[in-house]
């Protein structure tokens, strides 16, 4: 499969992957557990609609694995098992790469000073 398109809501997801703005420790955990559908979804602020499916197409590009927690982890909390995502071998060194390019390519856009999406409504009426 082709490499993911950097969309924002990529971008942001990859961020959290990579547990960009976490602290060390929680980093690496990060990074070696992966985190679960829920706190993904707190953490980067997208509906379950955009996150699974954009989950889905890392996965697809080999840059993010899926699993399933250990039964023995949700039964002792007296709930469901949990499904992970974490960044695959691949994923971690293309996602930091492809982060930056992106970035690159955003600082090098040209501001079209425009800041609606739909030209005349702005300014009244016809």
């Amino acid at each position: 499969m082709a490499e993911p398109k950097m969309t924002p809501h990529t971008q942001t997801v990859l961020r959290a992957l990579l547990g960009q703005g976490a602290g060390g420790e929680r980093r690496s955990a990060v990074l070696t557990t992966g985190l679960y559908g829920l706190e993904l979804s707190k953490m980067t602020d997208l509906a379950n609609g955009t996150l699974f499916p954009l989950l889905e197409r890392l996965r697809q590009a080999g840059w993010v694995e899926r699993y399933w927690e250990q039964d023995d982890i949700a039964e002792e909390e007296g709930r469901p098992r949990r499904r992970f995502f974490r960044l695959t071998h691949k994923g971690a060194e293309k996602a930091p790469l492809a982060l930056a390019a992106a970035t690159a390519a955003t600082a090098a856009a040209p501001a079209t000073g425009r800041t609606a999406g739909r030209p005349g409504l702005a300014g009244g009426g016809l």
